[in-house]
């Protein structure tokens, strides 16, 4: 499963010292195995979005122009006012000086009867409005950019999305036999939510930090080269003590993780096992064990907090010398008129919006890192081999009868490992055959050939004298109906998982299913009937009602070819009962299949074959195998005759 970042994304990155974005702490991200092919292969499904991009990019462009040209304009209008108070001293120290060196009347009066000089609020007034203007367009922009940025990123990753189901759907069924479903479902749900979130939001964010930072630097060098340099000087320190700790902090912050995945798996798994630890007195140890665990957590995770902790006090000291050495420089270049007052305030704005975009793209980085990583696990189901596509001129049995052929088929799971060799059966239609043997013979594997899950490697499969290679997937898994060990029941009615069976059953034949399953008694009962919501785990009803429900489901199917894999292996005896009666119901007139290990349920088959290593190595009626005296009759008297007792 991919894990998700610990960094916060970049557009809430803490701020620094003097409003600058701090520096994002926390463990490294998952990398890509091949970051530049699985960023083009991604820039492929981007394609069809190029015209979004350019506006993007235009309106990228324009917020951040007219952002950043904010400060350089309100400098204007702070010239302006300190113009005005510079006048103002000036008239009155010129009035108190006359007064002091008692100078003639009439220049005492002349002075008195000058206008006081003012401020130039017009000016000023005109300033604020292209201000507030310019803010509104930029945000505008911005507005507009996360519209067409949130349609890019939701069409790519449905995109994606669809590609992956058909994929999917495409996939073999040893694809998913190799793999756990949360390993799958990650894939599917975690990673495209990432990959979604950073084209929405990071990508964004990249770009506008791009452009906020070379036009940052053109406005700061427009205004004063010298306080430029000297602003640009402060960077490479505070990037290297962000490089410096950043390193010596993330393998805290990996050991950190790593002990809080071993906390996790050790609560949860002294949890599950609550009563067994209990009952072997293993308290004691199990508490030692979190203690040992958890002190180690507490050491990392104080080394990594307290690294992490010491980055903002070292930026604060760099950040503010290089402050105070702008402000002496520019107070200087002021003094000799090089450059004007709001200047001074327009470029310790810039200074202060400098390091943060600088920071942003730092992180960014890293989210990339993390989302790439996720696209490379998604494009990993992708390039997996499908199965072997159906044929176009693909056979209909159309009245099905049930014969079954194996004809020297050969399999195996690995190609340099033969599970079976040579595999030879005749089943003939309306028969009932039983599969046993131990554990690993194969049985299930003989069933996944004919449902056609799996490729034969050799030989051939026929239903009715036709290769089923011959007939659609879909087609030939219409022949056959399953009730397994593992009920599967899905949140809804039992109408309508019973109706699962098949398409456009009408109610009349829904409950004729179940009455032949012996279900429809129990239904009945329940408050609202066949009306009763499943919840997700069916847990609402027993196990053996589940079982009923399922062969109900599957005597709806009315299907030629039957598969029962141990139906009755989770039941009680007297709801076993039931089931067997439900069966009998509906093996009549149809080819059987079933797999079992209680051999008292496949007395009465028509014929019995046991297999060992992939390979059947007796076949006959029950009577037939006991009288061999052979590998079934050692597997049936193991069940039924226990050891003497002394």
């Amino acid at each position: 499963m991919s894990e998700q970042n610990a960094q916060k994304p970049a557009s809430s990155a803490p701020r620094g010292p003097m409003g600058r974005g701090g520096p994002m702490m926390g463990r490294p991200a998952e990398k890509a195995k091949d970051f530049r092919g699985t960023l083009m292969r991604l820039s492929e499904y981007l394609k069809p979005e190029k015209s979004s991009f350019m506006i993007v990019l235009f309106l990228s462009v324009a917020s951040t122009v007219f952002s950043i040209v904010g400060p350089k304009i309100m400098g204007k209008a702070i010239t302006k006012l300190a113009d005005g108070v510079l006048a103002r001293y000036a008239y009155f120290i010129q009035l108190y000086s006359a007064t002091e060196k008692k100078m003639p009347l009439e220049v005492i009066n002349e002075l008195k009867r000058q206008a006081i000089p003012g401020f130039d609020f017009g000016y000023i007034g005109k300033i604020l409005l292209l201000l507030v203007a310019l803010y509104a367009i930029s945000a505008l922009c911005t507005y507009i950019m996360g519209y067409i940025m949130s349609s890019v990123s939701q069409n790519t990753v449905y995109r994606m999305r669809n590609d992956v189901k058909d994929k999917l759907d495409r996939l073999p069924l040893k694809y998913f036999d190799q793999r756990t479903y949360g390993e799958i479902l990650s894939r599917v749900t975690n990673d495209m939510d990432n990959i979604a979130t950073t084209l929405q939001q990071s990508l964004t964010h990249l770009i506008t930090s791009l452009i906020t930072v070379v036009g940052i630097l053109i406005m700061m060098l427009t205004i004063s080269p010298l306080m430029t340099l000297i602003a640009v000087v402060t960077l490479p320190a505070s990037m290297l003590i962000t490089v410096v700790v950043a390193k010596n902090s993330q393998k805290y912050f990996a050991e950190q993780q790593k002990c809080i995945g071993e906390l996790n798996g050790h609560v949860e798994e002294m949890y599950g096992g609550h009563k067994i630890v209990k009952v072997f007195g293993h308290e004691e140890d199990s508490v030692e064990k979190f203690r040992g665990i958890n002190e180690r957590l507490y050491g990392v995770g104080w080394k990594a907090q307290f690294m992490s902790g010491i980055i903002f006090p070292a930026l604060n000291f760099v950040n503010n010398i290089g402050y105070v050495v702008i402000c002496v420089a520019g107070g200087l270049m002021v003094a000799k008129k090089k450059i004007e007052l709001g200047d001074i305030q327009a470029f310790i704005q810039y200074t202060r919006m400098f390091t943060q975009p600088i920071i942003q793209v730092a992180n960014i980085t890293n989210v990339l890192q993390s989302t790439v990583a996720s696209a490379e696990r998604v494009f990993e189901i992708l390039n997996e081999e499908e199965q072997v596509p159906d044929r176009e001129d693909a056979k209909v049995i159309e009245f099905p009868q049930g014969r079954v052929r194996f004809e020297h088929v050969r399999f195996g799971y690995k190609k340099d490992a033969p599970l079976m060799d040579d595999l030879s059966i005749d089943v003939r239609e309306g028969s009932t055959i039983a599969i046993v043997g131990p554990t690993g013979a194969g049985k299930t594997t003989l069933v996944n050939l004919i449902m056609r899950f799996y490729e034969v490697q050799g030989g051939r499969i026929t239903v009715d004298g036709v290769d089923i290679r011959d007939i659609k997937r879909g087609d030939l898994r219409t022949l056959f109906g399953m009730v397994l060990q593992d009920t599967w029941l899905f949140n809804g009615t039992i109408r309508e998982n019973i109706a699962y069976g098949r398409e456009g059953a009408t109610e009349e034949e829904i409950i004729n299913a179940a009455a032949a399953a012996n279900a429809d008694h129990f239904i009945k009962t329940l408050p609202d009937g066949y009306d009763t919501v499943l919840n997700e785990e069916a847990s609402n009803i027993s196990q053996g009602q589940k079982q009923l429900l399922t062969i109900a489901r599957a005597i709806l199917a009315d299907p030629a070819i039957l598969i029962l894999d141990e139906a009755t292996s989770n039941v009680d005896t007297r709801t076993e009962v039931l089931i067997k009666k439900a069966m009998v119901t509906l093996m009549k007139d149809r080819t059987s299949f079933v797999i079992a290990h209680r051999l008292s349920t496949i007395r009465d088959a028509d014929l019995i074959l046991v297999m060992n290593q992939g390979a059947i190595i007796e076949q006959g009626s029950h009577n037939e195998l006991m009288a061999r005296g052979g590998f079934y009759a050692e597997l049936y008297n193991s069940q039924f005759a226990g050891p003497a007792i002394a």
